[in-house]
């Protein structure tokens, strides 16, 4: 899953991006209405989390612009306001999502999940192919009943490789989708990553390397 954080509370964005990579989230942060625009028309984002007190430009008019530009990620709205008529303001400007200031961690994480499900190209909440398991909420993964330790980055290559559904998905898809956009496409990340995934998971390997092309599962 990838997600833009715009928020300007550089703490508070800060910690919860170290949280949700944590979480094995691909996360970009920006810390003003206009700079959140501009990502958002560049990237493709599952989930926009959008601070409604934004500086530059408004955070309801980030909004607005979002869902005119019919950008297909959905939007939780940040707000210290804890009133029904903010948050029916939120929800009425085209916000799938509200959340009030303070908000504890794991709330926010499920919450992103469930949007990211009803997102366009949603997907089960537990994903199973060739013997693998995956829990994306209880970051779990299993083969054949065998518990599975992977890194977050681990998680998420496997993770989109298992809702391409036998696809093909190129390296420049799962640099985009599992790395923010500080990485390189120079860098060697991906073949290492699926190297140490197809270790993990056993054999017979199950992540085929398409020269040239990509890999799928």
């Amino acid at each position: 899953m990838r997600v833009l954080i715009a928020e300007d509370e550089r703490v508070l964005a800060d910690i919860v991006a170290t949280g949700l990579r944590r979480e094995t989230m691909a996360v970009d942060v920006v810390y003003d209405g206009d700079a959140a625009l501009e990502r958002a028309a560049v990237n493709d984002y599952d989930v926009i989390v959008l601070d409604r007190d934004l500086p530059v430009l408004h955070g309801d008019e980030v909004c607005r612009r979002l869902v005119a530009g019919r950008i297909p990620a959905r939007i939780i709205m940040l707000t210290a306001a804890g009133d029904s008529r903010s948050k029916v303001e939120g929800l009425s400007i085209g916000a799938d999502d509200y959340l009030t200031k303070p908000f504890d961690f794991p709330e926010l994480v499920a919450r992103l999940r469930a949007l990211a499900r009803r997102s366009p190209q949603s997907v089960p909440p537990v994903l199973s192919r060739a013997g693998i398991t995956l829990d994306p909420g209880r970051r779990e993964v299993f083969r054949d009943g065998r518990y599975v330790a992977l890194s977050p980055k681990e998680f998420a290559v496997l993770e989109i490789l298992m809702r391409a559904d036998g696809g093909l998905v190129s390296a420049e898809d799962l640099l985009e989708k599992a790395w923010d956009e500080n990485i390189s496409y120079f860098t060697n990340s991906v073949r290492v990553t699926v190297m140490t995934l197809r270790k993990k998971l056993g054999t017979p390997p199950v992540v085929e390397t398409v020269t040239g092309s990509g890999y799928r599962l």
